[in-house]
């Protein structure tokens, strides 16, 4: 009588078939002669580690993995706000692994200060809500047993993605204003309230003289589209790419190098540093919005180490001006979201006196060892009722005299070679003519490159290249092969505090130049001291190339649209970016 806790003996005809199938299976997968070769190679290797040997050896014979599951969740990034972090699981050796997880700078809600903060960390937190839902169910359904190494077949799936979300949405909104504007022509037949009318007309009258300069200001874009639960696709894609290298066993500067270039390169270069020096902007203390960053440029060829050194030492003495000198005009300063000083001003040459005075004092040759660059984030300052820029409190500037302070800033200060959204888009005509009289010593960029269809503005030499919401690395890729030699990668105030990604994809897409924010916050020298270590790592496998050749101004190549190059055809990652730029 058998006992039932122990399993029934198989008879001769089943003992038989088992080790038949046994048989055929290690056939098929020629498991004896791999065995057997393993050994060999044991023996003749003779490893400290005998079993460590045999893993290695068999685990290069196993099935390469394949994602089998996303998993999304809910971070909070340097400022405290909700944002996402996706997490890659792959199966390894017939055992699920968390490989890699990423999270992106994030850009969500609406950006006017008007509203309420309990209506922005709603409209955030929706965003949020909506990602995490695409990561944990549909992008996690289409993206299973798909090879991480594979980023542009990943990323494909991630746009064609994008597109079908963003179309409906658009079929929304169209039956939205649809049927909005039957309720309006249904209303236009009812006549209006006489207090409207007599309302309307003084108003006109009242306005009529200041109205003759909104006549001539180009209307505003519409604003920049964000669909809801957009940050799922950046963030997908960042940790899809992070799991191919570590698949791959390659650091992540160089597997973008080789998804850049088809084949990694035997030379790298590090991108000139740019560090934010000082903040004057509207969230300044001051009166002055004009200059929301000045940016200290770096002489080609410095360490990294010695470009943070250098800053300190001027941020020291520049503290010291402040604290013990009326002179600078400051009546304060304080510790701004770019992780730079942020000081008190009424006028835009005052930081700039403070900045040369403190290379003086340090005898730091201004215009010679180091250049400036001035974030103007001009989009921000319009005041569309008077058709003028309030460059400061009470202060405003028609885009023509924008021009002519422009013109006397670096006339004054030749050491400022780089202008960074010195106007709106819209203003076209100001652009060429900024262009025309300072453009020979001093460079525009425009941080608009996600409108990668939109005609290039007059005048602009490079672009300012950020990883946000839907851009997928292969759109970094392709936007950076159509700007080479322009492209900055800029970085947002909202970003994770221990993502250091930003720096190998500096390097891996070979751009001459990265921004990384001032030296203050984990989320900034997080980047910093990744840029040092795969600097040092370079410099010990004696691959690490300098471009001390290259002239000091920020770019010295033709403005765009005046190049003779032919531009590359769009992506389909990037083209999903352009249907975006029409979401309203």
């Amino acid at each position: 009588m058998s006992y039932q806790g122990f399993p029934k003996r198989p008879c001769t005809e089943e003992r038989d078939a088992i080790k038949k199938a046994a048989a055929e299976l290690f056939r098929v997968n020629r498991v004896p002669q791999e065995v057997e070769r393993a050994l060999n190679e044991l023996f003749f290797h003779k490893p400290g580690d005998v079993y460590g040997y045999l893993a290695n050896y068999f685990t290069t014979l196993s099935e390469p993995p394949r994602i089998s599951r996303l998993n999304g969740r809910e971070i909070y990034d340097s400022g405290g706000k909700l944002s996402v972090e996706t997490e890659v699981f792959c199966i390894v050796c017939n055992k699920e692994k968390s490989m890699s997880s990423a999270a992106i700078s994030s850009q969500c809600g609406s950006k006017e200060i008007s509203l309420d903060w309990k209506v922005q960390s709603q409209e955030r937190a929706d965003h949020v809500m909506t990602a995490v839902q695409w990561i944990s169910d549909p992008l996690n359904n289409m993206l299973k047993a798909q090879n991480p190494c594979d980023q542009s077949e990943v990323d494909q799936i991630l746009s064609n993605f994008f597109m079908a979300r963003y179309l409906e949405e658009k079929d929304i909104q169209n039956k939205k204003e649809e049927k909005s504007g039957l309720s309006s022509r249904s209303e236009a037949v009812l006549p209006s309230p006489p207090s409207a009318k007599t309302k309307d007309k003084k108003s006109v009258d009242k306005g009529r003289k200041s109205n003759t300069a909104e006549k001539s200001l180009p209307p505003a874009e519409p604003p920049e589209p964000l669909l809801c639960g957009s940050l799922a696709i950046g963030s997908v894609s960042l940790a899809v790419a992070k799991t191919g290298a570590q698949i791959q066993d390659v650091p992540f500067y160089k597997y973008i190098a080789a998804l850049k270039n088809k084949e990694a390169p035997t030379q790298f270069h590090i991108p000139v540093t740019l560090v934010t020096l000082l903040s004057c902007g509207k969230n300044s203390p001051g009166n002055l919005s004009l200059l929301e960053e000045i940016i200290l440029i770096p002489k080609t060829g410095q360490r990294i180490r010695q470009i943070i050194a250098m800053t300190l030492e001027l941020q020291k003495e520049m503290m010291r001006i402040i604290n013990t000198s009326t002179k600078a005009g400051a009546t304060q300063a304080i510790l701004c979201n770019s992780g730079a000083p942020s000081v008190s001003y009424e006028r835009p040459e005052q930081p700039l006196d403070l900045i040369t005075e403190v290379c003086t004092n340090i005898g730091l040759a201004l215009g010679t060892e180091i250049h400036l660059a001035l974030n103007c984030a001009a989009s921000e300052l319009m005041d569309y009722s008077k058709g003028k820029y309030e460059v400061a409190t009470g202060v405003l500037k028609t885009p023509d005299e924008l021009v002519d302070l422009y013109q006397t800033l670096i006339t004054k200060y030749p050491a400022v070679v780089a202008l960074i959204d010195p106007f709106r888009r819209e203003d076209k005509e100001q652009w060429e003519k900024l262009s025309n009289v300072i453009g020979h010593s001093c460079s525009l960029l425009s941080d608009n490159t996600y409108k990668s269809k939109v005609l290039p503005l007059p005048g602009v030499r490079g672009h300012i290249l950020k990883h946000t919401c839907e851009t997928t690395v292969s759109d970094l890729i392709h936007l950076a092969s159509e700007h080479q030699g322009s492209v900055l990668l800029g970085t947002t105030c909202s970003e994770p505090c221990t993502e250091d990604s930003l720096s190998d994809i500096a390097v891996g897409l070979g751009l001459d130049y990265v921004k990384l924010g001032g030296l203050s916050g984990a989320e900034r020298m997080t980047k910093y001291n990744r840029l040092i270590s795969i600097e040092e790592e370079l410099v010990q496998q004696g691959i690490l190339v300098s471009k001390e050749k290259r002239p000091p101004p920020l770019f010295t190549e033709k403005p765009q649209g005046q190049s003779t190059t032919v531009e590359s055809p769009l992506s389909d990652t990037a083209a999903s970016q352009l249907a975006a730029s029409a979401f309203t």
